[in-house]
């Protein structure tokens, strides 16, 4: 598939990104949803109709306590109860962010030049938690329609290469293998096969190298209307491609547009699923833990045929 000539982006096109594809007041003054407000009632009634065969697919990873090079911040897990106290139980400590737990975003984690989605000022984010934005706002769930668009399946080959961009002709490309479109208040699920390659080859540090979207997706996801976007990695690629800017689809997503991100998911078996079912819209649910003035929370995003 030959690609279109573009001219890069520089620094300049993302910082007006931040303006041409803001979300601010749009849905009010005091938002704290973001792009979650495109998810209808309506929406939720047709995602719960497209369930027919009743297959479910969970797309998280397990919660990772061991060291490695996407994980040098391990989960603490510690039995407080075993045979010998006589109960089970257990005390689980994590970090949420970065490239191995399975987790969403809230609104709160990206700041630009001192500023939160919608405007709130960064100095909101305090030592005693976020106080705009956190993570509880989402606290009844995220259920609507789920599209995969599997790009490298699309592309004839088992996953993108570390550092392998997505541009927007390659989600269409995925979008027409897949015979779906991407519409208003769906849930956009991007398989780059990243652990495909870590069961292949091993794992490796993906700071330096991880296949993901390019900036230039961004109008795409807003002329979209995406209301969440996940991904196998964490939806930004790196190297970004662009000099002085490393989370173009962090920095312009959540906090110009207000898109929720879902990071690090597992999407082997709904890819399976997906081609099995001979089909790439499903019923999505994913459910953040409450956590007042929390940035983020592992999730375990469910898919359901």
């Amino acid at each position: 598939m030959s690609r279109p000539s573009r001219s890069p982006l520089c620094a300049a096109d993302i910082a007006a990104f931040h303006k041409s594809l803001s979300n601010w007041h749009r849905w009010g003054e005091r938002d704290q949803l973001g792009t979650l407000n495109l998810v209808t009632p309506e929406k939720r009634a047709a995602a719960a109709a497209l369930v027919r065969s009743g297959r479910v697919v969970s797309c998280a990873r397990p919660i990772p306590t061991e060291p490695g090079p996407s994980n040098p911040q391990p989960a603490a897990h510690h039995m407080i109860g075993t045979h010998s106290e006589g109960w089970g139980g257990d005390y689980l400590a994590l970090a949420s962010h970065g490239y191995a737990t399975t987790h969403l975003d809230a609104l709160c984690h990206i700041f630009h030049e001192g500023r939160l989605y919608n405007g709130y000022s960064s100095e909101r984010i305090t030592a005693h938690g976020a106080l705009e934005l956190s993570v509880d706002a989402l606290r009844h769930g995220i259920v609507s329609r789920g599209v995969l668009l599997d790009v490298p399946a699309a592309k004839g080959k088992p996953w993108l290469g570390p550092g392998e961009p997505i541009h927007p002709e390659d989600l269409e490309q995925a979008e027409k293998a897949a015979v779906v479109q991407v519409e208003s208040g769906d849930v956009l699920l991007v398989r780059t096969g990243r652990f495909a390659l870590v069961a292949a080859q091993g794992d490796w540090n993906p700071r330096e190298r991880l296949a993901g979207l390019h900036a230039d997706c961004l109008p795409w996801l807003h002329a979209r209307g995406v209301a969440a976007l996940g991904c196998d990695g964490v939806s930004d690629v790196h190297p970004s491609g662009i000099e002085d800017v490393r989370l173009p689809i962090h920095t312009v997503g959540i906090v110009a547009m207000g898109l929720s991100l879902l990071d690090n998911l597992d999407l082997e078996a709904l890819a399976v699923a997906c081609k099995e079912e001979n089909r790439s819209a499903f019923l999505f649910t994913a459910a953040p833990l409450v956590l007042l003035r929390g940035t983020a929370s592992p999730v375990n995003p469910i898919a359901l045929f």
